[in-house]
Parts: structure tokens; C-alpha cells; sequence
């Protein structure tokens, strides 16, 4: 498709009142799946950032890195493994997690944000005690019977020191955040990007939280194409858990929405991140894409 001057200026004129509407305010996106991982689209990632940037908008980055992680553990020869979808992390374990999301995947998406004039800081949850964590333990089922069970260094967020944050927005810089949090004796913890995403998102009273994902957004029926919910209410998406139409990882995406609404964020979005483009068709476009999860 050939666009031509008029449509570019009609693009831009769309644009215009989602422009004026999020001027100076903070949108969470919590950056993972497949465009962490295709070259093109996190080119196109980092584009939309930039824009947003640049038309005013203060965007903060949580990012993830779970394929990141697996590839080196296979490297230095450890096995993945899993437990209700969180990996077993022993003190090895961690330790290379917190190498690969600190030195490897945050310090890379500092570099491509500087590269586009954005003026970008890496941080990881441990600095200033900017993500203070306990440990989670993981639900399993045996028969109806539900256990607890301790699979090492995986926190969950217990409080979330903001100030930094918002000195950084303050100072006209893009914080990138990587979800490593720190215990109370000073032990490292990996936990989901998502639910950091969402506290962090929640704790700055954000305008939004963008969660992308490799899946379209949320259907009712995932096998028909014509059930897909373009917009969810909190007590309809615990309603939807609930029951079972919400289910397997996306369980942990709507229960970050639900939490990071509870706390402060004005809505919640969670979209496609293969598409190109993804965040700027969300946020400047009236169609838009994916589910969002409101109040």
C-alpha cells in the first residue's frame, strides 16, 4: 500500500488529540515476547519509545528476558526447569539471571534507546531498593489438594521505592527497569516483568500500562476468531479466571492488569507486540489494538 501526502497528514491529524491528551504523562510498557527477540520489531520497539518521547509522553520500560535466561543456563549446561510457569532458581540460577537481564538484556536496550537521541538509564530492582521482594512460593495441585512449594530465588514485589523513578522522569530520562528485586537480607530475587510492570505502573499512578505479548489479546473462545474482547472489566476478568475462559499465561498478564488497576494506573492494555508499530497503534490510534482491562 502506497500512502500518499494526504493520508500521511490524515495519520497525523488522528494522532493529534491522543497527543495532546497524554502530553507529560507516564505510560508503563512492560517489554517481552517476540519483540525482544526479532531484530525488526524491536527496531520498531524502540522507535515507538522514541516517538513517545519525543511528543512529550514519559514512557518507563520494565523489560523481561526468560528466552535470554534459558539460553545461557543451556550454555553452562544447567536444565530449565519449571513449576506453575515460574522457573525453579536456585543461588546459581539467580545469579545468572540477574547477569543476563542486568548486563546483557538491559544494558542492549539503553544502547538502542541512546542510539535515537533518547537519553535512556538502566536500572535494575536492586539499585536504591527501587524493588524491595519476597520469596513466592508456587501453587501446585495434587488431586484437589493445593501445596505451597519453594523453588528458590523467585520473589514476589513487596513495596516499590518510586522516588528514583520519578527523579529520572523529572530529569527527561527514559528509565529501563530490569525485574530483579532485593530481600531483606540483601539476597537477590527473579520474579515475573509482568507483576513488576504492573506495582511499578500502579505505585507511579501511570496513565497506562502496555503489556505486550505474542497473542492478539484475550478471547472468549480462543479458537473463534469473533469472540475477541476489545474491552474487559475488572470484576468480568476475575469472573473470567475464575471460570476458565482466562487461562494458562494469560492468567499472570490479567492479574497484572488487575493488580496495577487496584493500585493507581488509569487503564491497562495488553497487545500484540509482533505487530509493527504495536504501542504507537495503541496509544495514538482510535481504533487501537488488543484488550484493554479497565475499571
Amino acid at each position: 500500500m502506497v500512502f500518499t501526502a494526504k493520508d500521511k497528514a490524515a495519520i497525523l491529524v488522528e494522532a493529534l488529540p491522543y497527543i495532546q491528551e497524554f502530553y507529560g504523562k507516564t505510560i508503563v510498557i512492560k517489554y517481552g515476547g517476540n519483540a525482544m527477540i526479532n531484530e525488526d520489531l524491536k527496531e520498531k520497539v524502540m522507535q515507538d519509545v522514541a516517538l513517545m518521547k519525543y511528543v512529550g509522553i514519559r514512557p518507563v520500560i520494565v523489560h523481561g528476558g526468560g528466552p535470554e535466561i534459558t539460553g545461557f543456563l543451556k550454555k553452562v549446561g544447567k536444565k530449565s526447569s519449571f513449576v506453575a510457569g515460574l522457573r525453579v532458581t536456585d543461588a546459581e540460577t539467580v545469579e545468572i539471571a540477574e547477569m543476563v537481564l542486568d548486563g546483557k538484556v538491559n544494558s542492549e536496550i539503553v544502547n538502542l534507546l541512546n542510539h535515537r537521541g533518547v537519553r535512556a538509564v538502566g536500572l535494575s530492582g536492586k539499585d536504591a531498593n527501587l524493588i524491595c521482594a519476597q520469596k513466592k512460593l508456587a501453587t501446585v495441585y495434587d488431586g484437589d489438594e493445593k501445596k505451597k512449594v519453594d523453588i528458590g530465588y523467585v520473589g514476589a514485589v513487596e513495596q516499590v521505592n518510586v522516588a528514583l523513578i520519578e527523579d529520572l522522569l523529572d530529569q527527561d530520562y527514559v528509565p529501563v527497569i530490569a525485574p530483579i528485586g532485593v530481600g531483606k537480607n540483601g539476597e537477590s530475587y527473579n520474579i515475573n516483568a509482568d507483576y513488576v510492570a504492573a506495582e511499578i505502573a500502579g505505585a507511579l499512578n501511570a496513565e497506562k500500562l502496555l503489556l505486550l505479548t505474542d497473542v492478539e489479546g484475550i478471547y472468549k473462545d480462543f479458537t473463534d476468531k469473533s469472540s475477541f474482547i476489545s474491552t474487559l472489566h475488572m470484576q468480568e476478568a476475575r469472573d473470567y479466571i475464575k471460570s476458565g475462559i482466562i487461562q494458562g499465561g494469560m492468567i499472570p498478564k490479567v492479574e497484572a492488569c488487575l493488580t496495577s488497576l487496584e493500585k493507581g494506573t488509569g487503564k491497562t492494555h495488553i497487545i500484540d507486540g509482533r505487530l509493527d508499530h504495536s504501542i504507537i497503534l495503541e496509544i495514538f490510534t482510535s481504533q487501537g489494538i488488543g484488550t484493554q482491562v479497565v475499571r
